[in-house]
């Protein structure tokens, strides 16, 4: 009896292991049926989502620094020998502080005052030498401490600036401090068609005139797409954006904008959501298949 069984199954078996063999190969072609022989099987490709952003339009001036007011120290009358000095060039003064005091011709002594609160920028006074009320001053104070930034902009930079607008100022010597526009030119050099502005600085610390320095004034916002500065390509056919779409390049032909940070703004050609190559380059050429790796966020 066993052995009838078997002889009877072997047949079943033999039907059953050749339909599964039949059922493996229909799902292995319908599969290779699936796949398109038109994909492109190009190079993996770097690429990011041009993205909004913001960028603040600045307007750089190189200038000096300078002291807005600055006062001269004299006294009022003639033939006085100084006798006796009590502040010196780089020291901050009161107003009213005793700065020197003077002999008189006929006995007796006068004292000089600091006319204003301020840093004495320059002193001349010594023991023994004489003072009057013209000629060089005893001291120079540079009134309550105020500098400001005196520069040149081009007439294209001009029209953009306004009293009170905000800047960022690094001084030479003496770091970052905070300004602001307080005046600007009403006129422009005619040869070098450059205009004056001057930016006040707002500051705790003490700068030294004439030391050299660069604003950057803030004169606005613009927001729009953005790309990094290594998606772009500039040569003889213009500013361009190489855009994946469908796993093959596409050459873009854009406008730019502002810049900050590595990221350039775009004013026309390329809309927010755009897949653009991370670094272009001159190897990818128009149609070339690629195979497309999202950027990490860090990478950006």
């Amino acid at each position: 009896m066993p052995a009838f069984a078997a002889r009877d199954l072997a047949p079943k078996l033999t039907v059953l292991v050749a339909a599964g063999v039949f059922c493996l190969s229909t799902s292995i072609s319908r599969a290779a049926d699936e796949i398109d022989p038109a994909a492109p099987k190009g190079a993996a490709v770097t690429v990011l989502k041009a993205a909004k952003s913001c960028f603040a339009n600045i307007v750089e001036v190189s200038g000096t620094i300078i002291a807005r007011e600055e006062t001269q120290v004299r006294p009022e009358r003639m033939g006085l020998k100084v006798a006796e000095v009590m502040a010196d060039a780089g020291d901050s003064v009161s107003a009213g502080q005793v700065l020197a005091k003077l002999n008189l011709p006929e006995g007796g002594q006068i004292s000089v005052q600091a006319p204003v609160a301020g840093v004495i920028s320059a002193s001349t006074a010594s023991v023994g030498a004489m003072a009057s009320g013209k000629g060089e001053a005893l001291f120079s104070i540079i009134a309550r401490g105020e500098f400001d930034l005196v520069g040149m902009v081009p007439t294209r930079d001009i029209a953009k600036l306004q009293v009170n607008q905000t800047a960022r100022i690094k001084v030479i010597g003496a770091g970052e401090v905070d300004g602001k526009v307080r005046r600007l030119s009403t006129t422009v050099e005619p040869n070098s068609q450059l205009a004056q502005v001057f930016v006040g600085v707002i500051a705790n610390r003490r700068l030294l005139v004439n030391s050299s320095g660069r604003a950057q004034i803030k004169t606005g916002q613009s927001c729009g797409v953005a790309v990094p500065l290594t998606a772009i390509l500039y040569g003889t056919a213009g500013t361009v954006v190489q855009v994946v779409r469908r796993s093959r390049v596409e050459t873009r032909r854009v406008e730019t904008g502002l810049m900050s940070a590595g990221q350039v703004e775009i004013t026309s050609g390329l809309q927010e959501g755009d897949i653009v190559v991370a670094r272009a380059g001159a190897l990818l050429r128009e149609g070339d298949p690629v195979r497309p790796v999202m950027a990490s966020a860090d990478a950006k």
